[in-house]
């Protein structure tokens, strides 16, 4: 059984999470785990908060000269703007209590979470609901896409548009069947996105968006290559593999809807345009001639690239603010306080995107082959692979 869970605040000490079920004898790359976390913290529209923080993992439990030892692996990310936050944040009370915060500014947490909590400062929800929370689950993700790459496994994202400015339909690039140039001009660029004529356009609509103190949204893909015919189960709702990859893109802060496959697209056509052929072959084995389905069909996946995409919202914290209220006493305004925020963080969010698919897919990975070691895991998977050849 796989499970996690972060913990932390913002401008807390540090970030934390606890992995368990990642099993015995997985090689851990620490530097992997950091570099993730820098893909995090890039990309063109980033805020002053990625000034201050250098992200890096510091393990606590679970791993022993590089390798899982199958208890649970603990992770801690220091927040280095702490120092900055000491009193504010201290969780001994204090001879002077802060200045607190009551303005809920739309589009936040800041009114849900006051109220369901009973908060008469809006800051006890400001730091916990915070995107920084995610730098915790890219950690886990970097954990998990390691176990995938033992087997074959790879995760990538880039991003299809900024602002409305990107790919169109007949555009959009086979990123699935794309080459390591493709790659390479992705990971290179500062919008995440390999086309450079878009990119330079995103930028300057980020650019108009920081001028007039307003956000950017977007778009990204996020794709899975290798991963084989058999995860998840359409026998209850809740194994669906479809379900369980689109609840964890969906719970990336400002993700607004996800597609898998051709998504919304595919309901505008007949069936006979949609559903992609099966063919068998001794060399390629069970495969398909195209992949609307987004390589899962039946809640289970079917050999194909797993592709989602999902749609970002423009962040919420505006430079110049959109009308409030106040939790505390009722009372509406016109303005509200500034928190520093980014003005884009859609290539940010498509790294956010591999983490939670390598852990939507790890979970499902493991409750399929099981193992308390991953040489008895890899029993099981070669075992299963052998059983699919004709």
């Amino acid at each position: 059984m796989f499970r996690f869970l972060t913990a932390g605040e913002s401008h807390g000490p540090a970030l934390s999470a606890i992995i368990e079920g990642i099993p015995a004898g997985l090689p851990i790359s620490r530097a992997a785990i950091d570099e993730q976390l820098r893909r995090r913290q890039g990309g063109y529209g980033r805020g002053g908060r990625m000034k201050i923080e250098r992200d890096a993992a510091d393990p606590l439990s679970g791993l022993r000269h590089g390798h899982t030892l199958g208890s649970p692996i603990t992770l801690r990310i220091e927040n280095k703007d702490w120092a900055n936050w000491r009193e504010r944040m201290s969780a001994d009370p204090v001879a002077e209590p802060p200045e607190t915060v009551t303005r809920v500014r739309p589009g936040h947490a800041d009114l849900t979470g006051a109220l369901k909590y009973g908060h008469a400062d809006v800051r006890e929800v400001i730091e916990r609901a915070s995107s920084r929370e995610t730098a915790a689950r890219v950690a886990v993700g970097a954990i998990c896409r390691q176990f995938l790459a033992a087997f074959g496994v790879t995760l990538r994202s880039h991003v299809l548009a900024v602002g409305g400015v990107g790919y169109s339909a007949d555009s959009r690039p086979n990123a699935a069947h794309a080459d390591a140039a493709f790659w390479e001009h992705v990971e290179a660029s500062e919008l995440r996105c390999a086309d450079e004529t878009l990119t330079q356009a995103m930028i300057q609509r980020i650019l108009e968006g920081k001028r007039d103190g307003d956000t950017r949204g977007g778009v990204f893909e996020v794709l899975a290559l290798g991963v084989p015919l058999g995860l998840g189960s359409y026998s209850q709702w809740d194994r669906r593999l479809s379900g369980r990859v689109a609840q964890a893109l969906m719970s990336i802060p400002s993700a607004k809807g996800v597609e898998i496959g051709g998504g919304f697209a595919l309901a505008a056509l007949p069936g006979s345009a949609v559903h992609d052929v099966v063919r068998y072959d001794p060399a390629r084995g069970w495969h398909h001639l195209t992949n609307r389905a987004g390589g899962i069909e039946g809640g289970i996946s079917n050999g194909e690239p797993i592709t989602a995409t999902v749609a970002v919202k423009p962040i919420p914290t505006l430079a110049h603010p959109l009308p409030a209220a106040d939790v505390v006493t009722g009372e509406n305004v016109e303005t509200t306080r500034y928190e520093r925020s980014d003005v884009c963080v859609v290539p940010a969010a498509g790294v956010v995107g591999e983490a939670m698919l390598a852990i939507a897919l790890a979970d499902a990975w493991i409750e399929k082959f099981g193992g308390d070691s991953l040489a008895e895991m890899r029993r099981n998977y070669d075992g299963y692979l052998a059983t699919l050849a004709r």
